[in-house]
């Protein structure tokens, strides 16, 4: 059980998210996939951590379950501001939505197409009754312009805006039930480079004004370096590394966050890069293998990483691994 400590506006401990594998005539459980499986960290009040890792290790699913948005959770703790979000009745999980939010990767088939702008983003506004009726034009159209849109916006549809403007509703929509916490999942990943770096500087101005707190989900480690005060380091469920960006950047720890960190491009063509190629194929989350997960892939296997999972160990003050190179 984890201590609530007012610091943190979101604590997690040993939080585990399983699907249930059917198969037979009758539909039954026949395994599990085991897509988060014991992920701890704790996030402070107005800073950012990013998660990142390669595709199918779990980061959203993680920052669904954290928002309780994938049905129950399999195992451990998500404490908001000291509450448990899964112990909350459905009358207190419904007051504290406004506080809790999230900005999906697609910004195009996250917008209903059949609601104007101005609807999408005063949907829930009006269902939470945040305003009044008279103040709720003036509130949609102050959201809207912090946002970089425009009131004329209102009434039009999501297939009129580029991809950048329509990651700009759903930062709007978001943004109106004057929330503490977002998940923004890849929000920047389907847009081109000039567009990432406008949307990118948004939700950094937005975050110093209203005092936000963000989970960062991404792939791109150079726009979370460029964004996270702290970073976590994703593989098959496990968070294998989690630190301050500057630590996790100058000094990376894991051997899987090594190879992650040696394919990011270097812009000099006269540069040789000490590019890690891991081995072998991703292991199954429905199957993963015994003692370390990465074992299968790691240049620094030994037969104990094989018979024994490691566990988080603390190298650097504030700076966690989950390997045993690091084991004292």
């Amino acid at each position: 059980m984890v201590t609530y400590d007012p610091q943190y506006i979101l604590m997690v401990d040993e939080l585990k998210k399983y699907f249930p594998i059917k198969g037979g005539m009758m539909s039954k459980a026949v395994g599990q996939v085991k897509a988060v499986d014991g992920v701890t960290f704790n996030l402070k009040r107005g800073t950012t951590m990013g998660l990142v890792g390669e595709s199918g290790c779990g980061k959203t699913t993680t920052g669904r379950t954290i928002l309780r948005l994938s049905g129950e959770k399999t195992g451990g703790q998500v404490l908001f501001n000291g509450k448990e979000v899964y112990d909350l009745s459905k009358k207190e999980m419904r007051a504290l939505r406004t506080k809790m939010q999230i900005i999906f990767q697609d910004p195009f088939s996250s917008l209903s197409p059949r609601l104007p702008v101005g609807e999408i983003i005063g949907e829930a506004v009006r269902e939470h009754d945040l305003v009044s009726k008279a103040e709720f034009n003036d509130y949609i159209d102050t959201v809207m312009d912090e946002c970089g849109l425009q009131p004329f916006h209102k009434a039009r549809y999501p297939h009129e805006f580029s991809g950048g403007q329509r990651q700009r509703i759903c930062i709007a929509r978001a943004l109106a039930l004057n929330p503490e916490f977002i998940v923004c999942d890849e929000p920047v990943s389907a847009l081109d480079v000039s567009i990432q770096a406008q949307i990118i500087n948004l939700l950094k101005s937005l975050q110093r004004q209203r005092n936000l707190t963000y989970l960062f989900i991404s792939h791109d480690l150079s726009v979370v370096e460029h964004i996270s005060d702290v970073v976590g380091v994703m593989y098959l469920g496990n968070l294998v590394e989690y630190g301050r960006t500057e630590d996790i950047f100058r000094n990376p720890l894991h051997p899987y966050t090594k190879a992650l960190f040696s394919a990011i491009p270097i812009p000099d063509p006269k540069a040789k890069m000490n590019r890690i190629v891991l081995e072998g194929t991703i292991p199954s989350p429905a199957n993963p293998p015994s003692g370390c997960k990465f074992h299968t892939r790691c240049a620094n296997c030994t037969q104990r990483c094989k018979e024994e999972a490691p566990v988080q160990r603390e190298v650097e003050d504030g700076h966690y691994v989950v390997c045993h190179l690091y084991d004292k």
